[in-house]
């Protein structure tokens, strides 16, 4: 593990969970395109940094996890704060003894750091390329792309329908009873439907394998859960690192959102592949409930298994019948 840094390394920090890492991708392609001489250092989770260093999104990994101590010191190097807007994050890497650290305005215990200001309202993609531009890095959209779209008229991939039902927290997870309904469908039109998820998931995986699903949860490590993703034909999910990977490699996905917004974590690029479902108010002075909620958010709850149906045979290209399971309440 890395523990000296010197004057040819840039170290950023961005210690958090898939979706996170993935549309912190256009800031980290931004900073590597505006200092292309140093070694691009990533702070983060070990199995998320290695995912990104074997695509050659950063050139290492420091391994760490969350807040903890990062264990790097040195001098003349550079360090960037794409892990939050706190001083708690930004003191960490002014521990390390960079030459100049970039992070949003904040002030802690140890004194203030300067630095653009933090927007709420504002999508992730854009919050850290705004960042970074601050140093005169360009980056946008297009860079939360891990290979190119595929050209229009092309034939569809052949894989399967991926489901991914689960999410860190209860309150992003749509009723297990409802993804068996999509499920039983997708699989009455002779498609091959293929779960998802972690091995502490496993139950959703066997509810919906009852209802014809092939059940990986558990079975899949982040490199198998990406290429399985990138060789789907459908994703379906919540909003969950799984959709951030549909978006990462074009593949058309739908996912439901409820007590985060869309406009500040949906898909950036490719909006007529990446549909999103959700039925928050967008005129609400403030309309995000709690994502980290132990029961599922009554925005999200309002989405009906028909919707689900209609946007993801519309990604098919498929027909609907004219009689149909009625939606579960």
């Amino acid at each position: 593990m890395r523990r000296q840094l010197g004057p040819g390394d840039l170290l950023v920090l961005r210690a958090l969970g898939l979706g996170d890492l993935l549309t912190g991708v256009p800031a980290l392609r931004g900073l590597r395109r505006r200092f292309p001489g140093r070694t691009l250092v990533l702070a983060a989770p070990a199995a998320i940094g290695a995912f990104l260093r074997g695509r050659g999104v950063v050139d290492e990994v420091l391994v760490t996890d969350g807040l903890a101590p990062l264990g790097a010191r040195g001098r003349g190097h550079l360090a960037v704060d794409l892990h939050g807007k706190g001083p708690e994050s930004r003191q960490l890497l002014a521990d390390t003894g960079p030459d100049d650290l970039l992070g949003f305005a904040t002030t802690g215990p140890r004194g203030p750091f300067e630095g653009p200001q933090w927007v709420r309202h504002e999508h992730e993609v854009a919050r850290w390329c705004r960042l970074v531009a601050a140093w005169g890095a360009q980056c946008g959209p297009e860079d939360l792309r891990l290979r190119p779209r595929r050209a229009q008229g092309g034939a569809p991939p052949a894989g399967p329908v991926v489901v991914h039902p689960g999410a860190a927290f209860a309150a992003r997870r749509w009723p297990v009873e409802r993804w068996a309904l999509v499920v039983a469908d997708l699989v009455g039109r002779g498609l091959e439907v293929v779960v998802t998820g972690t091995a502490a998931e496993r139950p959703l995986g066997a509810a919906l394998a009852a209802a014809g699903a092939v059940d990986r949860c558990g079975a899949s490590d982040l490199d198998g859960l990406a290429d399985l993703v990138a060789g789907a034909r459908l994703v379906l999910s919540g909003d969950t690192g799984t959709a951030h990977l549909a978006t990462a490699f074009a593949v058309p996905s739908v996912t439901l959102f409820g007590p985060t917004p869309p406009a500040w974590w949906g898909p950036a690029v490719d909006v007529d592949l990446h549909p999103v479902l959700w039925h928050g108010d967008p005129a609400a002075q403030d309309y995000v409930g709690d994502p980290h909620g132990a029961e599922v958010d009554p925005t999200l709850a309002l989405i009906g298994v028909e919707e689900v149906l209609d946007a993801a045979h519309a990604q098919l290209g498929a027909h609907r019948p004219a009689a149909r399971q009625p939606a579960a309440r």
